[in-house]
């Protein structure tokens, strides 16, 4: 995958995707996620890959401070027309090479973003980066089975689901081994498809 193919891709995308990803078990899931979380008026809140905003549709968007980016323009233009009346700062940008400060964000959300990114690690290291000292990653995504390997039917289709704009190859583990020295992980669960996707909880260690 790259951003090139991604941004075909997700233009392809952009006019189904909540049919796909903002329904049935997708929906289940992401309101799951965000049923028992809490955000405060005072917490700056970036979406990372804000897509369609199916996240933002959960949440009391309109008293909160966020910022929200994707790098599919189609994608980002679906969600600023389901928050028009918000506050919300919506950018095009690339989610391996976020221009944000450092320890600029209370809470960083990324929905089905790792498994879409050319880079995993890269996007993992700029959350970390942005994210503020005794702050929070809250990820949705599919990952690689724990501890196991792909499997050779996963193998051999994984080509063809890149082609589609996402991987099902890629390994929370390996990401959080490289970026561990800062962070502890705070949930870890299984929320949909057998263990497929997940919901993780990391907090950014104090200095």
């Amino acid at each position: 995958m790259n951003n090139r193919w991604n941004t075909i891709i997700y233009k392809f995308w952009s006019p189904i995707y909540d049919n796909l990803f903002n329904s049935g078990k997708f929906l289940e899931a992401r309101k799951k996620i965000f049923q028992g979380e809490k955000f405060g008026e005072n917490q700056h809140i970036l979406f990372v890959g804000v897509g369609t905003g199916a996240d933002l549709e959960l949440i009391n968007y309109k008293d909160l401070n966020i910022t929200a980016i994707d790098y599919s323009y189609e994608m980002l233009e679906k969600a600023k027309a389901k928050c028009q009346s918000s506050s919300i700062q919506f950018f095009k940008m690339d989610a391996q090479d976020m221009n944000f400060k450092d320890n600029q964000f209370d809470v960083v959300i990324a929905s089905l973003v790792l498994s879409v990114v050319p880079d995993a690690d890269k996007c993992m290291k700029e959350m970390v980066r942005i994210l503020k000292p005794d702050g929070k990653i809250i990820i949705f995504d599919k990952f690689s089975p724990k501890g196991k390997k792909l499997s050779l039917m996963k193998k051999i289709i994984r080509p063809f689901i890149n082609f589609l704009g996402t991987d099902i190859g890629v390994n929370f583990e390996t990401l959080y081994e490289s970026n561990k020295e800062n962070l502890t992980v705070k949930q870890n669960e299984s929320i949909m498809f057998k263990g497929m996707y997940r919901e993780i909880v990391i907090s950014k260690n104090s200095i």
